[in-house]
């Protein structure tokens, strides 16, 4: 199992298709409370045209989770970080929910580095301190356990949820064990994050992904930051906040289609 020491932190981080190869690379970032496994859905296609580097946000999966809070900035020195471990001078990167919050900030002020950026149900500004600090003070205080009923069920529409339950019970798995100190550190990373004065900076290509039933970042927040970003493209799903896993083939398509499409 592949770590990276980076920023005093060690990152677990996977690596699919030819590692040594000429193809470009994409960089793959978790959503909150899940870990790299969430890409499953999609590492067979983007290996196909990219090397693609899978990481563990601190605080999540088998990354080590050092005492918060957390910032955005730490969550983008770890995906640079780790780029430079890896000797990787730039990349795409694709990132859904604290994810693509982590790739709005590297595409504002590190366009050096990022090829192309897709940013998945997400937002400039996720939530508000009354959403994220009694969050992280449940976290704390009483486990995983007693936020997943409450959590999981607005990361997928109910028809979603009664036709898949081996993959919400594998989903909720990951979750539950999610380190509760991380997770609170992260939920605080989240809600200090305003980049929305940031986002028309980006001038690398952008899509934007939304979910059409996603109330955590909901499809005119999604609209908001793809307008913020000149050229960027906007696609909305019929999915609620996990998309790449709910309308895994049409996220995947999207994602593909934008990333190898000729400049």
């Amino acid at each position: 199992m592949p770590y990276a020491a980076v920023n005093g932190t060690e990152l677990h981080y996977r690596i699919d298709g030819e590692r040594h190869g000429n193809a470009p690379w994409i960089v793959l970032s978790n959503s909150l409370g899940t870990d790299l496994s969430m890409w499953a859905p999609q590492v067979a296609a983007l290996s196909k045209h990219f090397r693609v580097l899978r990481y563990d946000t601190r605080g999540h999966g088998h990354s080590e989770a050092p005492k918060g809070p957390y910032t955005i900035e730490q969550l983008t020195g770890d995906v640079l970080g780790l780029m430079d471990t890896l000797k990787i001078a730039r990349a795409n990167f694709c990132g859904l929910s604290m994810g693509g919050l982590t790739g709005v900030a590297l595409a504002a002020r590190h366009a050096d580095r990022i090829e192309r950026v897709a940013l998945c149900n997400t937002a400039a500004r996720i939530g508000s301190p009354e959403v994220w600090v009694p969050r992280a003070v449940k976290a704390r205080t009483e486990g995983m356990h007693a936020l997943a009923d409450a959590v999981l069920p607005r990361w997928f529409t109910a028809d979603y949820m009664e036709r898949e339950p081996v993959v919400l019970a594998m989903i909720r798995d990951v979750f539950v064990h999610t380190d509760k100190e991380g997770y609170a550190s992260n939920c605080e990373a989240i809600d200090a994050a305003d980049l929305r004065p940031e986002a028309p900076g980006i001038k690398v290509p952008a899509l934007v992904i939304s979910g059409t039933h996603d109330l955590a970042a909901t499809p005119a927040q999604g609209r908001e930051l793809a307008q913020a970003i000149a050229g960027a493209r906007y696609v909305e799903l019929d999915a609620s906040h996990i998309s790449n896993i709910e309308r895994a083939d049409a996220f995947t398509k999207t994602v593909v289609d934008f990333l190898t499409e000729q400049k």
